[in-house]
Parts: structure tokens; sequence; C-alpha cells
């Protein structure tokens, strides 16, 4: 079968607020390959990805990227590595590629295994998807109060591991960052897991970096998260040597297998953190989960947004070691929350469990989406190169 049609929809809540929380939009895909319809998320700012989907192609290596998929054969998951390089290849040099691509290659993978009616994890080559135990993932309080009260919270919800990240950390003195920390760990209690999430705030200053590891060792936090920006390799490793028993994670940023295997192999890091919908899809990611393995680095999902990027984003590790963590967003926007009618929920023994059911698992609740969906129209020199189309099952 052909792949016939490859649509994206821009959904987006009502106000954008300016916080490093990604559920506030998202960008739909859906796929369509003779009778079977898969479903995909992209990572990344929608309106750019849709651009990078329809513009003109400006030279052998700069085209759309739908260019390389309408059309296609899809009908084992070796197409989809075929056309995953097929888009690399032809889109080299349009950077969105790898972000837009993403969410084709999540559809693909959906729609495959709806069409054998099996979960995505077995089309991996998994025999089964084990429990994760999830973190739930929060920003920090504006005041240390504001990230007691919330890890506080989050302990009583039943979670035994809590990441905090960006807010305030890192943009003001050691000693509040310190407050910060503490606040977190007297919250979750002493056995808790503690992880803090830099947010790249620091950039390429490792003596910023390195001021905070007092008050995180204190206080047995488990990793620091992006210390610097993706890229900082060398600060990146320098920090690992110092950091003593907090690890450091990274690697949300990579938009290829091969920027992920850089931080594994010259970053120092202990966590790769791979976001499904940003390095270009669960066949990268699963290969970057396998060599993560290989290099005795634990390898993690990135999730901020729908259950639909949840999913996606847990499949490409479903069978390494049970209890492994990962992330799980807590403070999702309405959209992310809405857009399916699944959810991945902790079970009676707190850990999550990945669908058993065909594909990704996961059904979008058109109603719902369709109250955050943006018409967008996208015209160069009087054609119309895309129009939002009618959100259909």
């Amino acid at each position: 079968m052909r792949i016939e049609s490859v649509d994206f929809y821009y959904l987006s809540m009502p106000e954008i607020l300016d916080i490093g929380d990604g559920s506030q939009d998202l960008l739909l895909v859906r796929l369509q390959a003779g009778p079977h319809i898969g479903w995909g998320e992209c990572e990344a700012s929608p309106l750019t990805s849709i651009a990078s989907l329809v513009c003109p192609m400006s030279h052998s290596a700069c085209k759309p990227v739908r260019d390389s998929v309408l059309g296609q054969t899809l009908d084992d998951v070796a197409d989809i590595d075929r056309i995953g390089d097929l888009v690399r290849a032809n889109s080299l040099d349009l950077l969105q590629a790898s972000h837009t691509l993403s969410g084709i290659d999540i559809a693909m993978w959906d729609l495959l295994g709806r069409r054998f009616e099996t979960p995505v994890y077995r089309l991996l080559g998994y025999e089964r998807a084990e429990p994760r135990r999830p973190y739930a993932s929060v920003l920090f309080g504006d005041t240390p109060g504001e990230t007691f009260a919330k890890a506080l919270g989050i302990r009583e919800a039943g979670y035994a591991a809590a990441k905090f990240g960006w807010g305030p950390y890192g943009l003001g003195s050691v000693a509040a960052d310190a407050e910060q920390v503490a606040a977190a760990r007297e919250g979750l209690g002493e056995e808790g897991i503690v992880l803090v999430d830099a947010g790249t705030v620091w950039g390429h200053d490792l003596a910023m970096a390195e001021a905070r590891l007092p008050a995180l060792q204190e206080h047995r936090v488990t990793w620091l998260e992006e210390p610097f920006v993706s890229g900082a390799l060398d600060a990146y490793r320098a920090l690992s040597g110092k950091s003593g028993d907090v690890k450091i994670a990274g690697g949300e940023g990579s938009h290829s297998e091969e920027m992920a295997r850089h931080t594994i192999d010259h970053g120092g890091v202990g966590f790769i953190q791979i976001d499904a919908g940003r390095i270009g899809g669960i066949s990268p990611a699963r290969r970057v989960a396998d060599y993560a393995q290989q290099r005795g680095v634990t390898y993690v999902n990135h999730t901020f947004t729908s259950h639909l990027a949840l999913s996606a984003s847990l499949q490409p590790y479903a069978g390494h070691p049970a209890g492994a963590i990962c992330e799980y967003p807590v403070e999702l926007k309405s959209l992310a929350w809405d857009l399916t009618r699944e959810h991945i929920t902790p079970d009676a023994d707190g850990f999550i469990n990945l669908p058993e059911a065909p594909g990704l698992g996961m059904t979008i609740d058109f109603k719902a989406a369709r109250r955050y969906l943006l018409d967008v129209e996208i015209a160069v020199g009087g054609k119309t190169l895309y129009r939002t189309p009618e959100l259909v099952a």
C-alpha cells in the first residue's frame, strides 16, 4: 500500500504563556495508506513544522518533507526506515525536517500497528512492555514554599519520584537555588527520588553549574538535567567529572541520532533523555536506546505534551529493565489531556504500563481536538501550499 495523505493540524490553548510548558500547543499528524490511518505528534513549533512540510524546494538537499513521503510504499517496518532516510537526504538543509519527520514516523508506526493489530513495542521486537516508575514532572514554584507544596502534593498523590525544573532555578543566587532544592526534598520525603532540570540556563558556564553541586549532593538529587545548551559537550563532560553521585542528564534537544550518540560518547551523561517527537520519531529513538544500553547509559523518555506523545516516547525502550524511571507530566494543559480518549495512568503499585491495544493504543477525541484547532493557510506566489484540513477519522 502507498501513503496517500499526510495531514497536519495545529492545536493550541487560547493563550500561550511564557513558561517552560510544552503542553500549550501541539502539531497532530494524520497519515493514511490504503484503508489504514495512523496518528503522530511533532514536538516543535507547529507553524514552522507545517511550513517545512510544504515549503517550495530551494535546491536538491532542501525539499519539502512531504515530497519524500507521499506515494511511498508502506508495508512493513523496513519501509519506515527507508522513508526516514529519504527525508533526511532530500531535506538535509531544512533544519526543521527532523521535527516534522518525527510526527510522520510516529504515525507510520501507529498505522502499521493498527494494520497488523499489534502494539508498536512488539513491532519493535520487544516481547513485552516493562512497567515504568513515573516521575512527576513539574516546574519549580516561584518560591521555595510553592515548590514544597508541589512536592508534598506529588508525594500524597502516590508518586515516589518527581522532577522540578525551569522556573526561577538558576536565575538567582546559589543560596536561592539551594532553598528550592531543599524544599523539593522536604516535600517529597527522605525516600523520594528528586530530580532537577536546569533548562540549559547556564549556557556553557561550568562555574555556575558547579556552584550548585553542593546543595544537589546534600539533598541526594539523582540527576541534574540540561545544565548547559545542547552541544556544549565539553562543559557536560567537565561537570560530570565533578558531580559525584549526582548524575548529569541531557539529550532532549537531540534532533538526530548522531547528536544523541555524541552526548553519550562525549558528554559524560549518566542519563540520555530522548523525545521521539524531536529526534525523528520512534525509529532513531529506538536505535539510541540500544546504543545507550551498550554504553552503560540509562535511556529515559522526554515527554511534556499529550498521552499520544507519551505512548510514542515510551515505545523505544519498552523492553528495557522493569522499573526504570520515565518522565510523566502531571501539570498538562487541558489541550494535551483532552486530545486522546485513553490515558496512561499509574496502577495500584504506582507504575505505568503501555497500552496493549494496536499501534500506540490511543484514540483521538475529535470533538475535543476541534475546540483547539487553529485555521492556517500558507500561500506563496498566489498558490496555496497548505490549508488546515478537516479533522476527521
